[in-house]
């Protein structure tokens, strides 16, 4: 199915609908203060898409620097050209370890190489350590976002998904409660682990370690607690130096969730003492888009969720629409760069505000790529045949002004007059939950050419 079809499941639920909505606009409206709070923030914004863009365009060059200085420090460096690499070199150095046991924290990486069920058909067990991505692992649903993955469940969901999976109270909706017996419940995993898997927000190359942001510490209790941290990143993760860091953890948290910083900043420059870090790092896909004419910019996205937030339609129709590993704009992106035939209806999923390129921390010009995605889906015949003749005809309506003209002063006059039953019909699937607007009896055009008029007499 495609995003209308998925988004037509979700909006089934219209106090879930509301209440998503809702709830991820008070977390754009946090990040509005927050970035308010600061003067200097669209001089940052700058700063990060200058220092982005100029390291994509050096990626080889800070990748073998990272390299050669995180071998240096004692980390172990691995490649990996697709998800499959990915997977099989995490299976080997776990087998290295005859490790049974992994916590992982969050990692939109190991999600998108679908790292745990690979892990668990090898009879190893993967528990995800952020409580979002706990509680969406107890219910074998991917994260519907990448920064709250559980951010389209309620409370009593989550009460009924630890009474089932971890013996909480039956009933018992207090989120105290129910976050102190999924922290006891996840210290146990934590202790009795054998490896533990982190994902990377930065990679620094001048000093070869690494960077996680979390809210609640689990990464560092999953890389300092077992004896062997791995790290998966994607190639994009590169920043040049560790200057460069303090300007995307100023950016990070204020466009996430309104904090002027993630409560964990955690370095990670070598292994534990006695232990061992591996480094892995994975194109899967990201080259052909760093080579792209349109779409390079989108590996800027340091994943702060600002999009999703501030997005009109991923607000109302849930990440779980867009059947990709990164929902909303930038993941309406990135996915039909890989395969445009499956995610063909993604570019589709938006209103070309451009609230999204507005709110992004790095600048990435999201709406215009997503206009440039149409274009290459109308290209490639995968429109949709409805679609594209409704396209058709409005193109051609609009290359012929007068008979546009025409057509606006008919509609003005009798749609008003048409009963409902015709008006709300199959035939106007715009109607489906929309009452039709009150017409005006001058359109735009008429009333500046009498404007002018004015003016002029």
């Amino acid at each position: 199915m495609g995003h209308p079809e998925l988004a037509a499941k979700f909006t089934q639920d219209v106090e879930r609908t509301h209440w998503h909505d809702k709830a991820l606009w008070f977390v754009r409206e946090k990040r509005d203060r927050a970035s308010k709070s600061i003067p200097e923030w669209e001089a940052l914004r700058r700063k990060a898409q200058q220092i982005k863009t100029h390291t994509m365009e050096n990626l080889d060059t800070y990748l073998e620097a990272f390299e050669k200085n995180a071998k240096a420090k004692g980390i172990q460096v691995h490649w990996a050209k697709n998800a499959e690499e990915h997977n099989r070199i995490t299976l080997q150095i776990l087998n290295l370890h005859n490790a049974k046991k992994v916590v992982k924290s969050k990692s939109m990486l190991t999600e998108e190489c679908h790292l745990n069920p690979y892990l668990e058909e090898q009879g190893i067990e993967v528990v995800d350590t952020d409580l979002g991505e706990r509680i969406i692992q107890f219910r074998k649903e991917p994260p519907s976002h990448i920064v709250l993955p559980a951010i389209h469940l309620k409370k009593e969901d989550v009460s009924k998904t630890f009474q089932e999976h971890i013996g909480t109270e039956a009933g018992n909706n207090d989120p105290t409660y129910l976050t102190r017996a999924a922290r006891a419940h996840l210290r146990e995993k934590f202790l009795g682990a054998d490896v533990g898997i982190t994902g990377v927000n930065y990679a620094i190359a001048d000093t070869g370690g690494i960077v996680v942001c979390t809210n609640e510490g689990n990464a560092d209790l999953g890389a300092t607690i077992p004896k062997v941290h791995i790290a998966s990143m994607g190639i994009e993760k590169i920043i040049p130096r560790l200057q460069d860091l303090a300007v995307f953890t100023r950016l990070l948290a204020r466009s996430a969730t309104g904090q002027p910083i993630t409560s964990y900043t955690s370095h990670f420059h070598g292994p534990i003492e006695g232990g061992e870090m591996h480094v892995i790092i994975v194109d899967n896909g990201r080259s052909p888009i760093l080579g792209s004419e349109h779409y390079s910019q989108a590996l800027n996205c340091i994943r702060c969720g600002a999009c999703m937030n501030t997005c009109p339609v991923y607000r109302r129709s849930g990440g779980f629409s867009y059947e990709a590993t990164i929902p909303g704009p930038i993941g309406s992106t990135l996915e039909p760069c890989k395969d445009l035939a499956k995610h063909k209806t993604l570019p589709y999923a938006c209103s070309l505000c451009a609230s999204c390129s507005n709110v992004c921390p790095i600048r990435i010009d999201l709406h215009h790529q997503l206009y440039f995605h149409r274009q290459d889906v109308v290209k490639a015949g995968l429109l949709d045949k409805k679609k594209e003749r409704a396209l058709g005809f409005a193109g051609w309506l609009f290359q012929h002004p007068k008979v546009l003209d025409f057509c606006g002063k008919m509609a003005r006059k009798v749609v008003p007059h048409l009963p409902r039953w015709m008006m709300y019909s199959s035939m106007n699937a715009w109607g489906e939950h929309r009452e039709m607007m009150d017409f005006p009896e001058k359109s735009f055009k008429e009333l500046y050419v009498e404007r002018q008029k004015r003016k002029q007499s």
